[in-house]
Formats: structure tokens, C-alpha cells, sequence
């Protein structure tokens, strides 16, 4: 509309045709969007730049300027991008022109989310950072003051650095203008409703961390004030943790009267200090932005005394006044019945028709006395009401007590109250983090630059039932460290098994058929009955003198016939832990030919697919940020032919996927693992296949074996493997190409790699990267889609779309129950998939909780690890998710219950992670779990307890008395260096020491 006025100055208004309005806002637009990008520009140019020269120096610490220009280049990146295209839509301009498929492409990536969310979590850093500058020197102000007379607008730092803040909810203004100039029928009417959704969600998104960073600073201020003022303390602040109230009290001593004290009520802690009420110049933080003065008092000067953790600390109640007090007012309830009665009573004697004078009198009487004794009853409640002024604390222990006077009872009441809602609370809290923090392995590195990738249970036989598999590498090694939990978490080995990066691992179960001997796992020899009809080789428990027996002997070049060992128990194969360097020691994969003897492949659990069950769902490739799922050739690797098509047999090339065996003569053998071994007793043993970034698949059946490098199967592809699952008798290995090898086996046979089938599922830009079973079928993550394929027909059925953004991939994928939970690449955000329907349930953004976590850490440390924030690993146990995160922080969410008839808007909301005080310092590699052993030791040493929480075993009983009693899973985080977030950088003594040494982090759920 356009207001005009005529010769009587008179308003009168008038409609211009929609299409000129539409041209019209679509012109603000590009003018406030001109004006933004060169505000941005000015930012750069005018500010940063110069401060970033190698003379400035003299103006500011180059620290400092980081933090206050942090994320505007990548901002003016994007806005110029953007400006281009809103230019050339008005060059262009026409009735059908559409604007909302621009805005959609714009605002509805994830990255340009995560840029606004990381500056506006930083901005109350960068004005401080800007405040420091202009106090700690002179020149830096002058600088601002001639920057601000130079640029055009006139416009100062301050006021530049708030439009970021600002820009995002005007594009909604703009947006919700341009519609109701659009006709419903424009074909730019529906984009602009899809823009207006994604604007509106990318708002709230960003006003939410605004939000959850203000509060947060606002706590470590507030924490970081109260730890200066106190002198003596340390290790108080803790991302978990907030401050609750102060109190001034007297403490009664036995020995030298009455002394003056403060007491600190925190979340979970409890500090007592001794207090001067007239102070002298106190301790101030130079960084404070909010002062502790508006919730303790700094009038005075605290020295620290002591401090215990909430939980271990109990108020004593006298037992005799809580039960007088309840019996009074019993007694006033029954009163009160009496009184009632009597009232009741004296309506119906007005009914009598004989005189009852007498009876009117005796019931007046009664009355008259209820009614003095419930007045005297009342009063006595009300004076019990006035509560003593003293309050007696005691440890969980008893060992030591504490009487402190109050100043009122009315203070007394409010802190105990405040005290008795912060326990209440902390014991909802524990419920929610219920693992428990058991242990940090550091994993020394053999090769520098060794890595975490992968890690599996292996469950090859009851001697390693207890065993984790986890592979590391460095580009040109790939290692196996083996992990025993049988009675206490030890690596017992770490073996160097290929020449290439384990990108992958997968236990495959075995044939499910007849119990094979304890001993079959580590024995050479094995008896099989001879049986006249053809059918699966049986393995035999128990000779008998009755029947016939044919002996085998696997030794380490071929299949012997011989007779039955005489003698006692069969001999264990000796274990080579040696994983040194020397240079005499033959290279991996020449280790693997030599020291290979018969070609298997099998797998694990019985044909119990452990990873869709819903105790535990698990991710067992390596993390997404170090993975870069490299592309294949499209001729195929040198010397490799590609892959054949769907359904058809491999070429017999030398790179044709079969099987190769090495003989007594060092001469080898190519072909089907059918007519290497015709005999197949170990057909019913499970394996773990590792798969390389030099498309190689290593197959080893036991623990044993992969200490000797030995009895392991090689099968060579085109392409790297990125991933491995077993499900509904076959193997699924995808690789880096696109396509998709699916091993099969006959019942009672071997897996044959001749007979493999290959589904061209993607392209070598758009590979297959993750796998998981979901409901009987398979759930492929291709790009930013799912495909869902058919495991009996390898069709497939359906797919769908996870976000827009196509230059995303799948790299986090996990299910459990009737839900997929996945994350895309580079992205902090979870979605939740049903099962059945394939409907988006749910989105939950992880880094609130992770910038909580990293409250306490280095501004610098926490920009970066903010800046590049994504999901590195997902695992389901328990009922709960477990997150990694490029941060090293490991997180927990409660999973919702998923039903058939589960629709979007129907889930509990919000669903909130909760973080681990335990974490890594770089990034969170993998997450795996294993079920605990029967008598798995859970009290062997805890890392040191650096904060001075000293807890004690019978408060931790006594405390987790009301929590559902653990089960006997380990989850176990695999990431680059140990840090406990409850610590702060500045005060730890171990900060460093452990950064670049690989941890295993593990609780127990």
C-alpha cells in the first residue's frame, strides 16, 4: 500500500497491483541486505584486518582479536552468496518470478545454523574481549574512535558486532510481507510458506542457544566470582553445577564458644568458610562480566574451612519433636471431628418434641470444652511452628557433626528447605546420568599419529567372550589392541595386522547349530564323525569307542588326516603380544600371507543379531570426521577390475574377492573357500571381519588366532570398506565406490566369496556409509538419503530424504526399539526416524549440552570446539542414546518409547541430553558396548579425585539405594586423550599431560 495526499491534505490510500508490491519487498530485501553485507565488510576490513597485522601489537593482543571477530568471515561468506542470488532475482524479475525456493536453499542448512548459533554463543566473549582490549590499552580506543570516523555509516564496533544478532528475525518480517502480497495460486506461494518454516525454526534455534549460552555464561561468572572471593578454594566450578544461596551463621564449638562462619549451598556441594565481616581489598576476576555481588556478599572476606558433596551431608532432626508435633495435630483432627458431631448432634435434639432442656445443656457444656482444649491444641502447634534457630549437620558416616545458629528461624527454615529441594534434585539428577563413571585406559601409541577408528565385542569363543576388539591405525598401519574385561578392564595385546587404516569392524556369528567343545577354540585338532549321509559336518563333544572318527589336523599350511592325539588336554596355541617395529620383522600384510593358514570366513552371536536387538544397538565403523569415505576410480583401483553387476559372479581376477591360501611350500592357492576346505567343522564358529581403506577384508575366527597372525582370510576389493554388517545369513560390505557385496552361505558351509552378489546402491560420490537392520531389513545410508532394502529378495523397497542438504551424508546411524536415530555429517543435530513408517519423529540439537560441558574450559579451546561441533558416534543400550562428539563430550538421552501409531508432535518434549563429567580431549572416535562377565570386578581404583569430593562407599550405597539397580552392560568411548570437565584448565595440573595419548573411557549401565 502507498499512502498519498491531495491538494486538501487529506490521506487517502491506494493499492498498488500485488506484482509491484511482491517487486517491491523483494527490493528492501536486496537494500537491507546490501547494508548488512557491507556492515559485515566494514567488520572485516575496517576492523579485523588491520588489528590482524603483524605491527598491531601495540593495539591489542592478537588473542583477543580472534575472539572478537569469531565466525564473521564465514557469516559475510554466506550473505554474499546470498546477495548475488536476491541480485540477480531483480534482474530478472517477472510475474512468475519466485523468491521462496532462494531464501529455502539459504536458510535451510544446517551449517549456516550452526555459524549463527557459535557467534551468538560467543558474543558476550568478544564484547568482553573488546572491554579488556580498550582497558588493558590506550591505542586500541583510539583505533575505534578513528575506524568509527572512517567508515561510511559512522557506525561503531559495538554496534556492528549486534547485527548478526539482529539480521535473522527481519528476514521473518520480510518473508511474512512478501506472502500477503503472493496469491495463493502464484507458484511462489507454497516455496515462501517452506521459507517462512525454515526462517521461523533457524530463529527459534538460534534464540534457544542465545538463551542457553547467556545463562550459562551467567552461572561461570557468577562461580568464578564466588571462587576469588573465597581464599583457599579451588576446583569449584563444574559445568554440572550452580549456585544455590549464602548464609551467615554461627558455629557452636565445644572447645573455644561460638566462631563465625559462611555457608555456600551449591547444587551438590556444600562449603563452609570462616568470616570476616569487615574485610580489606578482595580477590576480583579481571574477566567478570556479572558480578557475584548481587548473590553473596562481598562485604566480607572468606577463607576457605572445608567442603563435602551434598550427598554426603544429612541434617539431624530430633525424632521427639517430629513425633509431638504430629501427634498434636492428630489430636486437633479428631477435635475438630468432635466438634462437628456435637454440631450435628444438637440439630437433631431441636427436633424432640419432649422437653429437652437438660440435654441442650450437656451438649453446650461439651462444646464449650472441645473448644478450649483445640485452642490450647492450636496454640501449642503454632508455637511448634517457630522452628530453633540451630541446625546440627552430620557426614553419611557420622564421623563429625556441625552445629551452626542461625540469625532467625526463619532463615534456618528457608535453608534447610533450600537445602532438602537441592538433594531431592540431585537424586533426579543421578537418576537421569545413571552410568557410572568406572575407569580411563590410556592406549600408549606404538607409531605416532595412531588413531582410534573402531572397536567391537568379539565373541568368538568362551575364552574371549570377554574381549573387545579395537582397531587403530595411522594411515599406514592398522592395529588390533585386544581388551579383556574377564576380571578387570586390561589391554592384553596390541597387534599390527594390515598396512592400511581399519576403517570398519563387524563380529559375524557362526552357524547356529550343535555346541561345539570349550577347548574347539584354541585347539589344533578337531574330531569329526564320519557320517554316511551327506548333510553339515557335525563336530563331536564326546568321542565313543562305538564310533567311527576321522581326525583332522588344521596346521599351518594345510588340512592333515591323521589319527587321535593321545595324551591329556589339547595344547593352547602360544600368543604373540609383540606389536614392536624392528625392521627385521616382516610388514603386516606380508605377516598375514606367510602365517596364513586355511581360508574361513564366519561370524558372531550365534544367529543372534545382536545389533538390532534392544538392549543394544551399536555404530562399529570409525568416526565420521577422520573417515572422508574415499572415492574409488571409476576403472577401479590400478590393477582391479571393477565390481560385476547384481547377482553375477566375480571375474577370476587376482583381485576377484575369492579366497588365497598358502601351502607347506610357500606356493599359494586361488579359489572358492568350498574347495579349500571341504570338511568345515569351524563353519559353526563366529569371526571378526576388519575392513581397510585398501579394500581388503581380513577375516580372523578367534582371539588366538590374530595373536599369532595367523588363520586369517584375506578377500581383496576395487574400492575401500566402509562399513560391515552382518544380518539374516549374510554379510553386507559396502564400499567406497557405491556398490554393495552381500556374502551368502548354505547352511552348514562356508561363506563362499564366488557366489557373492554386488548391488550398485550408490555411486563413488554417493557411497553407501552406514548400515544398520532395522525391522528385518536393511536401512543404507546413501548422501543425505535412506535406502531400505529387502534381505531376502536385495531389492529395494523404499527411500527417503534426511534433511536438504545434499552435500551432507549419513555418517551416525543407529537403531533401537522402533526408532532410527541418525546424524549427518558435520551436523550437531540428531533425528529420530520411525521404523515402520519412516516418518521424522524428532530433532534434538546437541550443543547446549556440550557448550554446558565446556563452561568451564579455555575461550579459545571452546570457540574452536563449538566452531566445527558434530556428532562422531552413536550407540543404543539400556534405554538410553549415547552421543560422541567432536568436542570429546560423551552424552546420554533418555530414548522415548516408539509405538506403531508414534506420530511427529507426539513425543515427550524437550528431550534434553544429559553430559558426562568424563570425556576426551580431542574427539570421540567410536562407542561400543559388551555385556559384563558373572563376577566382573567393579571396585578396582577410580581415577584420583582431584576436586576434593571426597566420597565415601556407604554414601554412595546409601545414595543410589533408590536408583534402579544397575545392569551388566559396559559401555565403553574410545577418543583421542582423558579430561574431566568438572576441572577448569586454568587450575589443572594434568591439563596436557594426557592430551594426545588414546583413551578408553568406561562406564557401567
Amino acid at each position: 500500500r502507498c499512502l498519498l495526499e491531495d491538494g486538501e491534505n487529506r490521506p487517502t490510500q491506494c493499492c498498488l497491483p500485488l506484482q509491484d508490491m511482491r517487486r517491491h519487498v523483494v527490493m528492501t530485501l536486496l537494500d537491507t541486505e546490501q547494508s548488512y553485507v557491507e556492515s559485515l565488510r566494514t567488520l572485516i576490513q575496517g576492523y579485523m584486518r588491520p588489528l590482524k597485522q603483524p605491527d598491531s601489537g601495540s593495539l591489542v593482543d592478537p588473542s583477543l582479536v580472534d575472539e572478537m571477530f569469531y565466525q564473521i568471515p564465514e557469516i559475510l561468506e554466506h550473505h554474499e552468496h546470498f546477495l548475488e542470488q536476491v541480485t540477480g532475482c531483480i534482474s530478472q524479475w517477472h510475474d512468475k518470478q519466485t523468491v521462496g525456493q532462494l531464501l529455502i536453499q539459504s536458510f535451510s542448512k544446517e551449517i549456516l545454523a550452526n555459524i549463527y548459533s557459535a557467534y551468538i554463543e560467543n558474543f558476550l566473549n568478544a564484547k568482553d574481549a573488546v572491554r579488556i582490549a580498550k582497558e588493558a590499552k590506550p591505542a586500541f580506543l583510539k583505533f575505534l574512535e578513528t575506524s568509527m570516523r572512517e567508515n561510511k555509516e559512522k557506525q561503531a564496533l559495538g554496534d556492528l558486532m549486534i547485527k548478526p544478532v539482529q539480521r535473522i528475525p527481519r528476514y521473518e518480517l520480510l518473508v511474512k510481507d512478501l506472502l500477503k502480497h503472493t496469491p495463493e495460486e502464484h507458484p511462489d506461494h507454497p516455496l515462501l510458506l517452506d521459507a517462512q518454516r525454515d526462517i521461523k525454526r533457524l530463529a527459534e534455534k538460534i534464540n534457544k542457544g542465545r538463551r542457553s549460552a547467556e545463562e550459562v555464561e551467567r552461572e561461570t561468572r557468577v562461580m568464578q566470582e564466588i571462587e576469588a572471593h573465597i581464599e583457599g578454594v579451588e576446583h569449584i566450578l563444574n559445568p554440572m553445577r550452580k549456585f544455590l544461596r549464602q548464609e551467615m551463621v554461627m558455629e557452636a564449638k565445644t572447645v573455644g564458644g561460638k566462631k563465625d562462619r559462611s555457608l555456600f549451598l551449591f547444587s551438590d556441594l556444600l562449603i563452609c568458610t570462616t568470616l570476616k565481616r569487615k574485610s580489606g581489598s578482595l580477590r576480583r576476576s579481571s574477566m567478570s562480566l556479572y558480578s557475584a555481588a548481587s548473590v553473596i556478599d562481598t562485604s566480607s572476606k572468606y577463607k576457605f574451612l572445608w567442603k563435602l558433596p551434598l550427598e554426603d551431608v544429612e541434617i539431624v532432626k530430633s525424632p521427639s519433636q517430629a513425633t509431638n508435633k504430629e501427634t498434636i495435630q492428630k489430636m486437633i483432627g479428631r477435635l475438630d471431628e468432635d466438634l462437628s458431631t456435637l454440631g450435628h448432634i444438637s440439630k437433631l435434639s431441636e427436633t424432640l418434641s419432649f422437653p429437652h432442656q437438660s440435654l441442650d445443656d450437656v451438649i453446650k457444656d461439651l462444646m464449650v470444652s472441645v473448644h478450649r482444649e483445640l485452642a490450647e491444641k492450636q496454640s501449642l502447634a503454632f508455637s511448634m511452628s517457630f522452628l530453633p534457630t540451630k541446625l546440627e549437620l552430620t557426614t553419611a558416616s557420622a564421623e563429625t557433626s556441625f552445629v551452626f545458629e542461625f540469625s532467625s528461624p526463619d532463615t534456618r527454615s528457608n535453608f534447610q528447605q533450600a537445602f532438602e529441594d537441592a538433594k531431592k534434585q540431585l537424586a533426579m539428577n543421578k537418576d537421569q546420568w545413571d552410568p557410572e563413571f568406572l575407569k580411563a585406559i590410556p592406549i600408549m601409541k606404538t607409531r605416532s599419529g595412531m588413531q582410534f577408528s573402531c572397536a567391537s565385542p568379539s565373541h568368538s569363543c568362551p575364552e574371549s567372550s570377554s574381549e573387545v576388539w579395537v582397531c587403530n591405525s595411522d594411515g599406514y598401519v592398522g592395529q588390533v589392541c585386544l581388551l579383556n574385561i574377564r576380571d578387570q578392564p586390561t589391554v592384553e595385546a596390541c597387534i599390527a595386522v594390515c598396512s592400511a587404516r581399519i576403517i570398519c569392524i563387524a563380529a559375524v556369528p557362526g552357524l547356529k547349530g550343535r555346541l561345539v567343545h570349550r577347548a574347539y577354540c584354541t585347539n589344533t585338532h578337531v574330531s569329526v564323525p564320519v557320517d554316511p549321509f551327506p548333510g553339515p559336518p557335525r563336530v563331536a563333544i564326546d568321542s565313543t569307542p562305538s564310533q567311527q572318527q576321522l581326525h583332522i589336523s588344521i596346521s599351518h599350511s594345510s588340512l592333515q588326516l591323521t589319527e587321535p592325539p593321545s595324551g591329556a588336554g589339547p595344547e593352547l596355541v602360544p600368543f604373540d603380544s609383540d606389536d614392536t617395529d624392528d625392521e627385521d620383522s616382516p610388514s603386516p600384510s606380508s605377516t598375514l600371507q606367510s602365517q596364513a593358514s586355511h581360508s574361513t570366513v564366519s561370524s558372531s552371536y550365534g544367529n543372534e543379531e545382536g545389533s538390532g536387538s534392544k538392549d543394544m544397538a551399536t555404530e562399529t565403523t570409525s568416526s565420521e570426521e577422520e573417515q572422508d569415505y574415499p572415492e574409488a576410480s571409476p576403472y577401479g583401483a590400478p590393477g582391479r577390475p571393477g565390481v560385476g553387476g547384481r547377482g553375477r559372479p566375480h571375474s577370476e581376477s587376482p583381485m576377484d574377492g575369492r579366497a588365497m591360501r598358502r601351502s607347506s611350500r610357500g606356493s599359494f592357492t586361488r579359489a572358492s573357500l568350498e574347495d579349500l576346505l571341504s570338511i568345515d567343522p569351524e563353519a559353526y564358529q563366529s569371526s571378526v571381519w576388519l575392513g581397510t581403506e585398501d579394500g581388503c577384508i581380513h577375516v580372523y575366527q578367534s582371539s588366538d588366532n590374530i595373536r599369532n597372525r595367523k588363520n586369517s582370510m584375506k578377500m581383496q576389493h576395487s574400492a575401500p570398506i566402509l562399513c560391515i554388517l552382518y544380518l539374516d545369513n549374510k554379510v553386507f560390505v559396502s564400499l567406497a565406490n557405491g556398490e554393495v557385496i552381500v556374502y551368502q552361505r548354505e547352511a552348514g558351509s562356508f561363506w563362499d566369496a564366488q557366489s557373492s552378489q554386488t548391488l550398485s546402491l550408490g555411486t563413488p560420490s554417493s557411497p553407501v556409509t552406514k548400515m544398520v537392520p532395522v525391522g528385518g531389513k536393511l536401512w543404507c545410508g546413501s548422501q543425505n538419503r535412506v535406502l531400505i532394502i529387502n534381505t531376502t529378495t536385495l531389492v529395494q523397497e523404499h527411500w527417503f530424504q534426511v534433511g536438504t542438504d545434499s552435500s551432507r551424508c549419513v555418517t551416525c546411524m543407529v537403531s533401537y526399539g522402533q526408532g532410527v536415530w541418525l546424524a549427518l555429517q558435520g551436523s550437531a543435530q540428531i533425528r529420530l526416524y520411525h521404523a515402520q513408517t519412516w516418518e521424522s519423529l524428532t530433532e534434538v540439537d546437541v550443543a547446549p549440552a556440550v557448550h554446558k560441558m565446556l563452561a568451564g574450559s579455555d575461550a579459545i579451546i571452546r570457540q574452536h570446539k563449538a566452531a566445527c561441533l558434530r556428532i562422531t558416534a552413536l550407540l543404543g543400550c539400556k534405554d538410553l542414546l549415547w552421543i560422541g562428539t567432536s568436542a570429546g563430550v560423551v552424552l546420554t538421552l533418555s530414548i522415548p518409547a516408539v509405538s506403531s501409531g508414534t506420530v511427529s508432535g507426539t513425543l515427550r518434549s524437550p528431550l534434553t541430553p544429559m553430559g558426562s563429567a568424563h570425556g576426551h580431549t580431542g574427539h570421540v572416535r567410536f562407542l561400543t558396548s559388551i555385556e559384563l562377565p558373572e563376577g566382573f570386578d567393579v571396585n578396582f581404583p577410580l581415577p584420583a579425585d582431584t576436586t576434593g569430593n571426597h566420597r565415601r562407599d556407604s554414601s554412595h550405597r546409601r545414595a543410589s539405594a533408590l536408583l534402579p539397580v544397575k545392569t551388566n552392560q559396559l559401555v565403553i568411548s574410545g577418543g583421542d586423550g582423558y579430561e574431566d570437565f568438572r576441572l577448569t584448565n586454568s587450575s589443572s595440573e594434568t591439563v596436557g599431560r594426557d592430551d594426545s595419548t588414546n583413551h578408553l573411557l568406561l562406564w557401567r549401565v
